[in-house]
């Protein structure tokens, strides 16, 4: 099997998507979305892993990686527009059914489109990608909380230093079982992008739009009892932002599922797509 990765774009609502894509195009697809700092490229290592199996297509949303990056006045930047872009790439490609790989912000944006289309999405894959209050640490807590009671110039701040290289790099080495094992091409790549004219401004609306999301844990909650999707949850238990009682609590909606601890934090795969990938497979292949 042919395990290239393929760099794609497509346009949705006269937007550039680009997207990374491998795997046999018969196969059962799934649909791989990124978190916050990053983009697709987080995916780099695991989607070869799993293009004997499966197809997988990994997008960059709006503002993000090789995306169209368009500013805070040309574009209104919340997650039903991120969300509404990415639907919009899955009509384009016409993925009928598809599995939900979910990280961080990949799961408010997937989450949409399972309530919006719970016919088309055949599974979770969920890593470290919050729907319950008691997953939130106090680490994001103490850069949203004040950014939604009054938007000022001093309540920006800790969001902007959040989106930083120092906020970045972070992300991506807390609770890293083995630092020196994750690549700092993440965090100096992801800031590159970052640090584009405008990029942080949106990455403020965003987060302070991340009241949004909370707002629709109980909807996303019936659905899991409503749909009971197979479930699969891999969740770094170091990780600051999104806290193991988040990981457990998806049982309390979805009993079935299977909950996999990994020695890791916010982000697993620099250290654990072996992993990962076998769990998917031994979950999902038929």
């Amino acid at each position: 099997m042919n395990t290239q990765i393929f760099h794609r774009t497509a346009t949705v609502n006269g937007r550039k998507i680009f997207y990374r894509e491998t795997g046999d195009p018969a196969a059962p697809t799934i649909l791989l979305l990124h978190g916050l700092p990053t983009s697709s490229q987080m995916f780099r290592e695991l989607m070869p892993a799993l293009a004997d199996r499966f197809r997988l297509v990994a997008p960059d949303y709006i503002g993000f990686g090789h995306s169209d990056a368009p500013s805070n006045k040309e574009f209104t930047y919340t997650f039903d527009n991120l969300a509404a872009h990415v639907s919009g790439l899955v009509d384009v490609l016409k993925l009928d059914s598809y599995i939900l790989y979910m990280q961080d912000y990949g799961g408010p944006i997937g989450l949409r489109l399972f309530t919006a289309r719970p016919d088309r999405v055949k599974g979770f894959i969920i890593q470290n990608a919050n729907a319950y209050m008691e997953g939130v640490g106090d680490a994001p807590k103490g850069v949203l909380l004040p950014l939604w009671e009054k938007r000022t110039p001093e309540t920006e701040k800790p969001a902007r230093d959040f989106v930083s290289l120092e906020g970045t790099k972070f992300h991506w080495l807390v609770g890293a079982k083995d630092p020196e094992a994750i690549n700092p091409d993440n965090w100096v790549l992801d800031q590159v992008l970052l640090d584009r004219p405008g990029v942080q401004d949106y990455q403020v609306d965003l987060l302070e739009n991340y009241k949004t999301n909370i707002a629709l844990y109980p909807e996303w909650q019936a659905a899991f009892r409503a749909h009971k999707p197979k479930t699969l949850i891999v969740w770094g238990k170091h990780d600051p932002f999104f806290i193991p009682p988040g990981a457990r609590a998806y049982l309390n909606d979805l009993p079935e599922a299977k909950l996999v601890w990994l020695d890791a934090g916010h982000f697993v795969l620099d250290e654990n797509a072996p992993q990962v990938a076998a769990e998917i497979k031994a979950a999902f292949a038929a």
